[in-house]
């Protein structure tokens, strides 16, 4: 239940966050700017951004000091300690690391776009959300493949901001396929059940490639 939710987190919030602030900053004064900003947490590794997260969400970190300091101590509480919760903030923070690469690729995918194309639009009488849906939507289809194939690879692989994070707790609650291969292989000393794990962890991995290259090479029409 846990991995179907950080899956389902780690390849949505990227994609929509990604899209959104590619258009954005496809164009405007401080576009460069602010495309940076977003691409820097990529460069960091997963541990990296754990470290930074877990300032922030710890019982006594800067989230439930700044509540507290504005006089909202009833929302301060302890963010990686219950589930749901914790793996909705672990979702978050991936997604702050993750959404650079996106952004980068939808505005390939968004610069790519003949401007012709958009301005026939408008001299039709399409509005701007009609123009997105009907003729940017389509066009950055390749892409948007590229984005989801990508983020479910990660989701599925990811290990070390959950484990710096919650170490797959309290109890085992937001332990994922990889967190659990590697609690029963070197924890539990059952490497019997941690080989199990990742069999079917490469096999989910290698399907979600399969079907990511064969979309890729349907849209190319090869």
């Amino acid at each position: 239940q846990n991995t179907l939710m950080w899956v389902v987190g780690t390849v949505a919030l990227p994609f929509v966050l990604g899209l959104a602030i590619a258009c954005m900053t496809n164009s405007g004064r401080f576009s460069r700017l602010a495309r940076l900003c977003v691409v820097l947490p990529y460069a960091l590794s997963g541990s990296a951004v754990a470290v930074v997260w877990n300032f922030m969400l710890t019982t006594d970190g800067a989230v439930n000091q700044v509540l507290t300091g504005v006089g909202l101590d009833s929302l301060a509480q302890g963010w990686l300690l219950t589930w749901p919760g914790n793996t909705v903030v672990m979702i978050v923070a991936n997604a702050w690391q993750a959404t650079g690469v996106a952004v980068i690729l939808f505005l390939v995918g968004l610069q790519s776009i003949p401007p012709e194309t958009l301005e026939a639009g408008s001299l039709d009488g399409a509005s701007g959300w009609q123009q997105f849906r009907h003729i940017v939507l389509p066009q950055l289809r390749p892409v948007s493949i590229i984005v989801i194939g990508m983020s479910l690879v990660n989701g599925l692989k990811s290990f070390d901001l959950i484990w710096v994070l919650t170490q797959g707790g309290p109890g085992r609650a937001t332990e994922t396929l990889a967190v659990s291969m590697y609690n029963e292989t070197f924890l539990e000393l059952r490497p019997g059940a941690g080989a199990a794990i990742a069999v079917v962890l490469t096999v989910i991995v290698l399907a979600a490639s399969w079907l990511y290259l064969r979309r890729q090479l349907d849209v190319k029409g090869v």
